[in-house]
């Protein structure tokens, strides 16, 4: 360090270890970082001989630790400090849970605040690495801004749970740091524990497992019924039987309401309570919180996070590292994502990563260009991977009353598909059309008693409030009607907010779940025009990433783009409209097409 050249040792290590190159912007981060963490070191007080570990990966996920270091506490047991690195200068609070605001890339953006994120890094080698709990590592987590001076947004008092857990230090702390480090880490061990941990198992620890069981059972929220216990069982059963060098593939296709996610969940406890290493997998974000905020009980924010995981986070994973991977939302999945450009395809790198992979499918439910889960894709990669393939269905419909006529009439009035269902039975389903929205919207306030009911819309208009708090994103003339997508303050888990009636969500913030009545306003995307309903892609918002790279597209293969953006719309509004249990409320920007919702649900309001 002393020489100022440890990023080119880094650099040259991790090429020789990962046979990769390394990003400029990578290196540039590691020199600036490096020498003001080398200058805590040489405080007096550290130890000598101390583990270090630089771009720690944490093996059973993609994310790396960007400095581990290793000794013995005061009463000689091994010890280690996990050391989230930042080069931000200036960082603002926000009201979401965990995340701050501060300069990345081209601009402001939300990200994780830094002591969480040490935190949940610290859980998840608890949680999952048998060494650690073995050996009663003493983990201890902490962050450095080296380049922060004002520590007003990074230290304010919403995130002192987070704080009081991982301590949070500025460029003007290296004393503090240098001393912090010396009460963790008494004598040095040569980088024994960080060998240790580097060689322990991936396995859930059983305090892990017994959390997530106790949280499910008496919840009726995740109760099985009838087809949901056959294809659980069924799943069991194949994980029963798991082999080394060996994959097997579970695809279960369900409609909307017919249980997946609640297979799904039951599914992870199950074998996590089998001492398996099983993860729950979406690429929708609000499914994930939603389940981690519902599943409250003894297990920290962070311990969730390690369970309930994004899609593209098995890149690089190691062939069948993960006993088991329950993917839900299984038609979101990508090819890959402007994280992972390593990535080939999720379906691919899923099946490779596990023993045991169960994917939840509903093809017609993928709502942008990027959505590649497909019963073809899934039987495509399974044959590549030789993979055991089995097939089952969950039939049943329990939500939209449990009619199945009322999806079925949804895709006929849609143009998805002809069925039987040309006109809908006013019995079987609270469907209702309204002349205006803002008579819609007062009506989800109202039915809004039991926290049950929300506004949703089709991403036609632009997101202006993410950067003018006060702007209205959804404005629809003549009728006065002003409101703001929900992105910007709560998140994922906006239907569980009171106050977020008010907002309006989008296919993005709200596929997965289920209110007991939705309202949906139907954007000029969809109209109705000589007897048939039609789509316009034009209409929809450039900040809607659904329809990326249609223009393109139009010039290479007009026919077949066309095709592509006429489904994803039609996909949409069929998502939107079955998210109610009991009922579901819409109004149409196509005054024509109000008349056709009218004509084919029969009497209305």
């Amino acid at each position: 360090m002393r020489e100022q050249r440890i990023e080119e040792e880094v650099r040259d290590r991790y090429i020789a270890m990962t046979g990769h190159k390394v990003a400029a912007n990578e290196f540039r981060s590691w020199q600036n970082s490096l020498q003001c963490v080398g200058n805590v070191l040489q405080f007096e007080e550290i130890p000598s001989e101390l583990g270090v570990a630089i771009e720690y990966r944490i093996h059973n996920t993609a994310k790396r630790i960007d400095l581990l270091l290793s000794g013995c506490d005061d009463a000689g047991a091994p010890a280690a400090v996990i050391v989230v690195l930042k080069q931000w200068e200036s960082v603002e609070p926000t009201e979401l849970d965990g995340v701050v605001r501060t300069f990345l890339g081209k601009g402001p953006r939300e990200t994780i605040h830094p002591s969480y994120q040490a935190m949940s890094y610290g859980q998840l080698l608890r949680g999952f690495n048998t060494a650690v709990v073995e050996h009663r590592i003493a983990l201890q987590p902490c962050a450095y801004l080296h380049n922060c001076t004002d520590g007003s947004g990074i230290t304010d008092a919403r995130y002192r749970p987070y704080i009081d857990q991982a301590p949070v230090f500025l460029r003007h702390d290296n004393a503090a740091m240098a001393a912090f480090l010396r009460r963790c880490l008494q004598v040095g061990d040569r980088g024994r524990t960080i060998e240790r941990i580097r060689d322990g198992k991936a396995k859930p620890s059983r305090q892990l497992a017994d959390a997530v069981e106790r949280m499910l059972k008496g919840n009726a929220e995740f109760v099985l019924i009838d087809e949901q216990k056959v294809v659980y069982e069924k799943a069991l059963a194949l994980a029963r039987r798991l082999q080394e060098g060996r994959h097997c593939v579970l695809l279960v296709q369900g409609g909307p309401g017919t249980g997946k996610s609640v297979v799904a969940v039951n599914l992870l406890a199950r074998l996590l309570g089998m001492g398996l290493n099983a993860r729950y997998v979406s690429k929708n974000a609000a499914p994930r919180a939603v389940y981690r905020a519902k599943l409250t009980g003894s297990l920290q924010k962070g311990e969730y996070d390690n369970l309930f995981s994004g899609s593209a986070c098995f890149v690089g994973c190691p062939e069948g590292f993960h006993d088991a991977l329950i993917v839900d939302e299984s038609h979101r999945l990508m090819t890959k994502t402007i994280y992972d450009k390593e990535g080939e395809n999720q379906v691919k790198e899923i099946i490779h990563a596990s023993k045991l992979a169960v994917f939840f499918l509903d093809e017609d439910q993928r709502v942008t260009f990027d959505d590649i889960g497909s019963t073809a894709e899934i039987e495509k990669w399974s044959q590549f991977h030789e993979a055991e393939l089995h097939h089952d269905v969950l039939p049943s419909q329990f939500r939209c009353s449990g009619s199945d006529g009322y999806l079925a009439w949804l895709d006929s009035t849609l143009g998805i598909r002809a069925t039987a269902n040309e006109q809908l039975d006013p019995a079987s389903y609270d469907f209702r059309v309204f002349d205006d929205p803002v008579e819609l919207h007062e009506a989800i306030r109202q039915a809004n008693h039991a926290n049950q009911a929300r506004m949703v819309a089709g991403y036609c208009w632009n997101w202006a409030s993410k950067y003018h708090f006060n702007a209205w994103d959804i404005t629809i003339e003549p009728w006065g009607y002003r409101a703001r997508w929900n992105l910007s303050k709560d998140g994922s888990v906006w239907t569980m907010k009171p106050g977020t009636v008010e907002e309006v969500g989008c296919i993005h913030t709200c596929q997965g779940l289920e209110l007991e009545t939705i309202g949906v306003i139907i954007g000029p995307d969809l109209a109705y025009r000589d007897g048939q309903v039609v789509t316009v892609p034009s209409a929809r918002a450039r900040t809607d990433q659904s329809l990326k790279g249609y223009k393109v597209g139009l010039k290479r293969d007009p026919q077949a783009i066309r095709l592509k953006a006429d489904a994803i719309i039609r996909n949409t509004y069929r998502t939107l409209m079955s998210r109610g249990t009991k009922a579901c409320w819409v109004f149409a920007c196509d005054h024509e097409l109000i008349g056709w919702l009218k004509q084919a649900s029969g009497p209305s309001l």
